[in-house]
């Protein structure tokens, strides 16, 4: 019986050892990430000043939704940030938010189409279907949690309200 709570501590230290890694690990994803995002937007917005000062720019077509697809992909480096630092203070995955980040990154796809995508109507009948199911997904996730967080609020009952019986009137819903 002796070795049990060595054991026990050993496992504790493991598990503290672990837990460390995991959150170096998501510390130093998130500056990798911080580099990305700030190099990318660096590189669009000098993109755009080029192309402006140069006159060269086009405001329609596929020029257009290649910029939106950049702008995207920094929105969508901003959520996964956001998911590695609610991580990094919740130490658990934020479900709403990877989901919100799959909406987005599905989007962006449906968004940056090119024009001969109408050619394929399965990838874009496949590409609704993937952003409607992650749309109810994230919408059953909230409804879940708005419940979690009512019954968390709820004033509580009197005990005389419990212990009416029958129900007055009032109680009696049709």
């Amino acid at each position: 019986m002796a070795s049990l709570p060595a054991a026990g501590s050993a496992d504790r230290r493991f598990l503290r050892a672990v837990d460390r890694f995991e959150q170096l690990i998501a510390k130093f994803l998130g500056l990798i990430l911080l580099l990305l995002i700030l190099l990318a937007s660096g590189e669009l917005a000098r993109q755009l000043f080029l192309s402006l000062w140069r006159g060269q720019y086009q405001w329609q077509g596929d020029a257009l939704f290649s910029f939106f697809g950049e702008l995207l992909n920094i929105l969508i480096g901003l959520e996964l940030l956001q998911n590695i630092t609610a991580y990094l203070k919740r130490h658990a995955v934020q479900i709403q938010l990877v989901l919100l980040t799959a909406i987005t990154a599905v989007a962006r796809k449906l968004i940056v189409l090119p024009g001969t995508a109408e050619s394929k109507p399965m990838m874009i009948f496949a590409l609704g279907l993937t952003v409607l199911s992650l749309s109810g997904a994230y919408w059953l996730m909230r409804q879940v949690n708005e419940r979690q967080d009512r019954s968390k609020t709820t004033p509580a009952r009197s005990s005389q309200d419990l212990d009416r019986w029958p129900p007055a009137d009032d109680d009696v819903g049709l």
